[in-house]
């Protein structure tokens, strides 16, 4: 390591003063020791004083500001405070009249007209984004307008309702007959499924007593459905038939209807989606009616009216509810004309529904 040189030391120190603009130091700052260390008077800085006191100029010179080397945080405009310990430790420096820090400082002075514009200033090492960072899009919720459950009815994407929700209560027979022919009405001119809508040759609302305490819900119309406008009048609407009458029941005190109002393209079995754009008009047949019991065919049925998504066999053999009725699951006719043995099942079910209903069972 090169051993320090108090007197080049102190010239480099004298002259960065000068060139920064500061006013001349007084000799009797520096150590004449160091001054006589010069041998010409041309090595001795233009900033060092022969008087003792400096003659007070008539206005300070103009102080311009300077960003120290490297750019860093510093900014154009404001200048770097002065060093804490200029000078070495070995000189001896009286306390000065008027230090660095309490001279007043000019204004910035003026760039004349025509002359380059000044250097731009360096950029920080950190600079923050003007733009905000961008928040992740909130996760969209399922759509659902209340939880799952028989009483609240309520399945997931499930759309806005087109008119306000009817509650179920004791109506007259006109009462529920206009409501249902205005609901009807409604059910032709919905366009929400587009594919159904586009198909369908008629909408399959619902047919039966307004008055009837018992009301049997399906999947979806098929295409003797479609044609007629009239639910379960197809191969699978002959043996619901027959299982009314052995029931001891008769068609027309009861009401019959879909959980779909239009009938899906080559009798597949509904989307989800579509049960629940449908969902709206089953809710408020269900409201005008407020019936007593519900049976539910098949497992679409019992999955958009009792909200479990299990298997039609683990809903069998007892009652659930929806509103203030009674809901039985058990299969639908079209499974019985594929599994003949599953007949007995379906009639030991309506054997349960007619115990709770009070009437009495038909030996068989």
């Amino acid at each position: 390591m090169t051993a320090f040189d108090p007197q080049r030391g102190v010239k480099l120190l004298l002259a960065g003063w000068q060139e920064a603009g500061l006013a001349a130091l007084p000799t009797a700052l520096i150590d004449p020791a160091l001054l006589a260390g010069w041998t010409t008077a041309a090595s001795v800085p233009s900033a060092v004083s022969s008087a003792a006191t400096p003659a007070a100029p008539s206005a300070p010179p103009p102080r311009p500001s300077f960003q120290p080397r490297g750019g860093g945080f510093g900014s154009a405009s404001t200048p770097s405070a002065a060093p804490t310990n200029p000078l070495p430790t070995n000189i001896n420096t009286p306390a000065s009249p008027q230090t660095v820090e309490s001279r007043p400082q000019s204004p910035l002075p003026k760039t004349p007209a025509g002359s380059p514009p000044p250097p731009a200033a360096e950029k920080p090492l950190f600079e923050l984004e003007a733009a905000p960072v961008p928040r992740p899009a909130a996760t969209k919720s399922s759509a659902k307008t209340g939880p799952v459950t028989p009483e609240a009815g309520g399945l997931p994407g499930q759309p806005a309702r087109g008119a306000p929700a009817l509650e179920s209560t004791r109506r007259s027979l006109d009462e529920r007959t206009q409501l249902l022919t205005v609901l009807n009405d409604r059910v032709k001119a919905c366009r929400r499924c587009d594919e159904l809508a586009n198909a369908r040759t008629n909408t399959v609302f619902g047919v039966g007593s307004a008055q009837a305490k018992l009301v049997f819900v399906g999947e979806a119309p098929g295409a003797d459905e479609d044609a007629s406008g009239v639910p379960f009048v197809g191969k699978a609407g002959q043996l619901l038939d027959k299982i009314i009458a052995a029931s001891g029941l008769k068609r027309e005190e009861l009401y019959i209807c879909n959980i779909l109002k239009c009938r899906p393209p080559g009798n597949r079995p509904p989307e989800p989606q579509e049960c629940a754009n449908c969902r709206e008009y089953l809710e408020d047949q269900l409201a005008i009616l407020d019936p007593d019991f519900i049976v539910c065919w098949g497992a679409v049925a019992a999955t958009n009216v009792t909200g479990k998504q299990v298997a039609i066999g683990k809903l069998r053999r007892q009652f659930f509810e929806f509103k203030r009725a009674k809901v039985l699951c058990t299969y639908h006719p079209s499974y019985l004309l594929r599994n003949p043995a599953a007949k007995k099942d379906v009639w030991e079910d309506m054997k349960l529904l007619l115990g709770e209903m009070g009437l009495p069972i038909p030996a068989g």
